[in-house]
């Protein structure tokens, strides 16, 4: 019994407690899982609330723009155009970026195949470049050879007992062909810098490329003043109608050369620096007309800045006048001298009786002189007016024959006498 008892008992303690134990692990996982259940469900339904209050609230501000819905569509398709082309070039800055630094590192670093490789290349590069200033002298000296003036014979001989300088222009060759018909006409211009008044020119030679001159020119020069002086040999090619081209020249510094000898050499020539236009002065001038009487009467008033043609840096200028029809000297007059002045007042008055019928024919041409009185005297400058002139020429002649017997003033800029003897021979011409 009491084996009996005690089993029984044992049973009986055993069932409740496995009963308890298998009862109360499943409460315990139900009650878990029904609350997560409950609070994921809770916060669901807040999200999809939350979610639709704010599109309802989007929509309906969205509602109260004035604007159709294509147009709200292409407003936000421009606004992530925008974000989207943001968005990429910072990104693109942020990988140049790396890279940069990247490079850099690679660069401190030492002795690496990419570093010598980058080496070379840049060793390449620069034998490059020295490859390429190279082949660009040779075109520069090349462009020379093609350039080629021509070239020039000259003998030159001091004579120390008459201080004199002989300089002669024996002949040129291979000149380059400055008139449509592949020829030119060249002469020659010598001067020793830096005094420009005294200058000799050879004759022209018509249609040649190769003239022979054997011309002489003398110089009386001091020997200690030589060694300051510079032989200029320009030669030119004649225009009849324009200003004369110059085709080359040859300089020599006097102090480079042995006068104890006489130099006979060829030379080639070399391009002449394009020289600014001389400023040679201005001179003031008054016409007046009288048709009834058919009398021009021409005033020399005055002149002011004229170029410097002695060597103490003065002139002695007066003026020349000529009447011209058809090319021919009709008269000519003139001023007295003014000596040692650049700024000559004269206030001189000539008188030409001319028809009003023959007004239109004529031409009154002004030069400026410089007198000197061993040698000849040198042109400072020139112009002419008339119905054929042009410019401040034309004008002043317009208004003389607008304004009868009223002298009529203008100043005019003076222009070097062969420019102004080729625009008078083109107008002849031109008849």
């Amino acid at each position: 019994m009491k084996f009996n008892l005690f089993r029984g008992h044992e049973a009986v303690s055993a069932e409740p407690t496995s009963a308890t134990t298998l009862t109360m692990a499943p409460t315990q996982v139900v009650i878990v899982t029904a609350a997560d259940t409950s609070s994921s469900n809770n916060t669901e339904i807040n999200k999809n609330d939350m979610f639709e209050e704010i599109k309802s609230k989007f929509l309906n501000e969205i509602d109260k723009i004035p604007l159709p819905p294509w147009a709200l569509i292409a407003i936000a398709v421009v606004a992530a155009l925008l974000i989207l082309t943001c968005c990429f070039c910072i990104i693109k800055k942020c990988c140049c970026k790396k890279k940069k630094n990247k490079k850099g590192k690679k660069g401190k670093d030492g002795f690496n195949m990419k570093n010598m490789q980058g080496g070379e290349k840049h060793q390449d590069d620069d034998d490059d470049e020295g490859e390429t200033g190279l082949t660009e002298e040779e075109k520069e000296e090349e462009e020379k050879e093609q350039e080629k003036l021509g070239k020039l014979q000259y003998s030159i001989d001091y004579d120390f007992e008459n201080t004199k300088l002989t300089v002669g222009i024996l002949q040129a060759a291979d000149l380059i062909s400055m008139d449509s018909g592949g020829t030119s006409d060249p002469y020659v211009k010598v001067l020793l810098l830096p005094d420009k008044k005294k200058k000799y020119d050879t004759k022209v030679h018509k249609k040649t490329l190769n003239p022979v001159f054997n011309e002489t020119f003398v110089f009386k020069v001091p020997y200690e003043e030589l060694g300051g002086k510079t032989l200029v040999m320009s030669v030119y090619d004649y225009d009849r109608f324009s200003k004369h081209d110059v085709i080359g020249e040859v300089k020599i510094a006097m102090n480079t050369i042995d006068l104890g000898r006489p130099i006979e050499e060829w030379r080639d020539l070399e391009s002449a620096d394009q020289e600014e236009p001389e400023k040679l002065g201005d001179i003031c001038i008054s016409l007046r007309y009288v048709p009834t009487a058919g009398k021009l009467t021409v005033c020399i008033l005055e002149a002011k800045n004229l170029k410097k043609m002695d060597a103490c840096g003065l002139s002695d200028p007066y003026v020349k006048i000529q009447l011209l029809q058809g090319g021919k000297r009709l008269k000519k007059k003139k001023t007295t001298v003014k000596k040692n002045t650049l700024n000559p007042y004269y206030n001189e008055s000539f008188s030409f009786e001319i028809p009003l019928e023959q007004m239109q024919k004529i031409l009154v041409a002004v030069t400026v002189f410089d007198y000197d009185k061993i040698g000849k005297n040198d042109a400072i400058g020139k112009i002419f007016v008339g119905s054929k002139a042009t410019g401040l020429g034309l004008k002043h002649w317009s208004d003389m024959l607008a304004n009868p017997r009223r002298p009529i003033a203008q100043w005019h800029p003076l222009q070097p006498e062969e420019d102004i003897d080729g625009q008078l021979a083109s107008l002849n011409a031109k008849k």
